[in-house]
């Protein structure tokens, strides 16, 4: 229902624009949100935008990244800028009907995902 798109291999400093397209309607999903795996690591949390207007970042990618939603394209963005190597990972989207009055940011949260897309910096 989820499939994300445009990861590739950047130099650091560099940037890219994930977007993750809705099967159905995006407007559907109250919160919606980034993760990413790294080689070797769980899977963490990077960023959720929900409709109360709520985002929440990780520390390390805050005023690098921004989560983006646009309904009427059925589609979550991310975009990312001073790329490092530390963010190489696969990044997924996730989505969730539920209301939530805080800002969900645990993989548990979240009941539909995207398959992934790699983002690869190169130092």
């Amino acid at each position: 229902q989820l499939q994300a798109s445009g990861g590739g291999l950047v130099q650091a400093g560099g940037s890219l624009r994930l977007s993750c397209a809705a099967s159905g309607r995006t407007s559907s999903y109250y919160c919606m949100a980034w993760f990413r795996q790294a080689p070797g690591k769980e899977r963490e949390f990077v960023a959720t935008t929900c409709w109360s207007g709520r985002m929440l970042y990780t520390d390390s990618v805050k005023g690098r990244f921004f989560i983006s939603r646009d309904n009427a394209k059925n589609t979550l963005y991310l975009q990312m800028n001073s790329l490092k190597p530390e963010d190489t990972a696969v990044y997924y989207c996730a989505a969730d009907p539920r209301y939530y009055s805080g800002t969900p940011d645990r993989s548990d949260e979240f009941g539909v995902w995207g398959q992934g897309t790699q983002v690869t910096v190169s130092s």
